[in-house]
Order: structure tokens, then sequence, then C-alpha cells
């Protein structure tokens, strides 16, 4: 193994920097990953790519980009209790102080320690690299009938969708609403489709994407964005609304469609991070009994739970990456998920690189 690496770090102009760096070492109960696959997450374009947006626990500092990390393990350092060299791990992108509250119940997204939170490619160095330093608490074993591109899928994307789900329950009886078909939308349609969604409907304004969800099979309908789409939805639904909604937009007219379009005694939740919503209480939420969720990635038990399921569902998270680049291309990775015309884009090393 060389002892120099190449890495990607994002300088907040719409670039990504390259260099040239030692390869870390593991310290005590840390590994260290040959990494094989790093996927892009639209907030990375939108808190960093483009301009350090982000404060507190979306706060960049300059380090190795990449919070979708999955890799084998090469090395550990002194102390580790479960992993070993050559197994396979998804990293769980939050790494907390394990004490908290929230952490102990296995949400490090939520650690309240600010010594001790720190997020792989935002506070301490991520997967967009030829190695990367883990916590071995941080790490979900990742089964031989996943890809490590799956397993990229899983430490954000997936996750974030799954544990939302969770939230909101969806069964047979449910007529789905997705607005924003991004990656995480497509993973929304993925998921409810192996948890018996009756009927998945998506909303877009993106073609590319629109199409994607027809042409993979994770929605049954697909709408333009716009001012009749609450109509719509209803249309598809005899009328009456459906029974579950997922944002996965963070725009503001979509989140109110989504609360508009879902029938009485619906559930809706949150899962686009930014933006605002404007709706009125009493009519939209109140008198029709309906509850609106707010859902911020995962813990780490669900992210387990999800990997196991995914096996038994044979459910391939990578399936909607559309483009992968090696690592050297890192730069046209970042470009084009900031165009939005694509489905999920991945950075791969080895046999993920094809």
């Amino acid at each position: 193994m060389s002892e120099m690496m190449n890495a990607a770090f994002l300088p907040g102009d719409s670039t990504v920097a390259m260099r040239s760096m030692p390869v870390p070492t593991p310290g005590h109960g840390e590994v260290l990953l040959r990494m094989k696959a790093s996927t892009i997450c639209g907030s990375d374009i939108r808190c960093i790519y483009h301009e350090h947006l982000g404060k507190g626990p979306e706060g960049y500092q300059g380090v190795i980009a990449g919070h979708e990390p999955c890799g084998q393990i090469v090395a550990t350092g002194p102390g580790c209790r479960r992993f070993k060299a050559n197994d396979r791990v998804i990293v769980y992108h939050i790494s907390g102080c394990g004490v908290c509250n929230d952490c102990r119940r296995g949400y490090m997204i939520s650690c309240t320690s600010e010594k001790y939170r720190r997020a792989y490619g935002w506070q301490r160095d991520g997967g967009m690299a030829e190695y990367m330093v883990a916590e071995e608490k941080d790490l979900v074993a990742l089964p031989d009938e996943l890809s490590y591109a799956d397993g990229a899928q899983v430490a954000c994307g997936f996750g974030t969708v799954y544990e939302g789900l969770e939230k909101i329950g969806i069964s047979g009886d449910h007529a789905v609403l997705i607005t924003g078909l991004g990656p995480v939308g497509l993973a929304t349609g993925a998921l409810c489709r192996k948890l018996g969604a009756r009927k998945i409907i998506g909303i877009d304004v993106v073609a590319e994407r629109m199409q994607l969800a027809l042409d993979l099979g994770l929605c049954d309908h697909v709408l333009t964005s716009g001012a009749d789409n609450v109509a719509q939805v209803k249309a598809l639904t005899g009328g009456m609304g459906v029974e579950r909604a997922v944002d996965c937009s963070a725009h503001a007219g979509a989140r109110a469609t989504a609360i508009r379009a879902t029938r009485k005694w619906g559930k809706i939740v949150f899962l686009g991070e930014g933006g605002t919503v404007e709706f009125n209480p009493s009519p939209d939420i109140i008198h029709d009994q309906k509850t609106i969720y707010g859902s911020w990635v995962t813990s780490i038990w669900l992210m387990e739970e999800l990997v196991e399921r995914l096996v038994s569902w044979n459910l391939h998270p990578a399936d909607i990456i559309t483009h992968r680049f090696s690592l050297d291309r890192a730069a046209d990775a970042y470009a084009l998920m900031a165009t939005g015309k694509c489905g999920k884009v991945a950075v791969c090393q080895d046999e993920e690189l094809r």
C-alpha cells in the first residue's frame, strides 16, 4: 500500500480540489478503509459545493469531502472489538460522542456534544479519497449480497428515507405521494414498493428524473410540478387524496401540495432539507386530523435493520445510480450532480468502477 493517497476537497466555489496527502493511520477504536464507493448527497451541493453555507452540524471545516462512504477494512487500530481486516462495511456518517441521550438511542445524527459530534465529510475526513479512517462504532456490516455502491446509498439516502417511512408507516392500504424525485425521492419510491404501497405518485420538474422514476418502476404516475397538482393527485385517488405523503424537495409549493393532497387522517413526512412552507393549520391539518412528521437521517440500529431487509427484498439501492466516476474525475461527478439532471452520482474505485 502506498504511503500517499489522492483526496477531494470542496473549496466552496463550485469546484473540486484534488490533493495528495499521507494515508492516515487508524487510532484506538478506529479502522482504515480502502474506499470502494462514495456517493454525492444533495446537501453536499446545497451547503458545500457551491458555497459554504452550513452552520453547526452542517458547518464544513475544510476536510476531505464525502459523507456516504462504503469500503473494505485494510487495517485496524488497537481496541477494535468486532470488525477486522477484509470486512466490508458501511459508515454511518455522523460520529457522535456515544454517551449523550441521543447517541445512546443510536441517533448520532442528533448528538448534543459540540466537542465530539463530527460528521464525515463535514467536520472530519470523509470518503472522497483512496483511504479513510472511521471509528469502529460507526460501522455497519455490508453483506456479500450487496455491493459497495449499494452500501454507500444506505449510508445516508436510503437510511434517511427508511427512517421517515417507518415513522409514518407504509402498507398495502396506502397510496403514497412523493414530492421531489431526486435521489431521495427515487429511494422513497423503491422502498415504498417493497413495503407494499398500492399506488405511488411522484411529482418533479426535471424531465430526466421523472423518466427515471418511470423506467425503474418506482412510480405508477409522474406529474409535472404545477398549480393543479392537488387536483391531479385527488383525481388519481378517487377524489380522496393519498394516505401518505413524503416531501423530498424542500420546495415550499411542493410541501404545501404534499399536505393538501393527503386525505383525512393521513400522514406526511418532510425529508427534504432547507426551504420553507406555508399552510393554513385549521383547514389543512387540524380539521382533517392530519399529522406532519419531521425526520432527519436515521439511527444506526435502524440502518442495520434496513441492510437486512434489502437482502431479503433483493433490493439494490445502486439501481438508482446513473453515473459512476473515478476519483480523479470527482470534479465531473460533482458538476453533474449539481445540474440535477441525473439519478445518484457515485465516485468509485476498484471493482465498483464500471
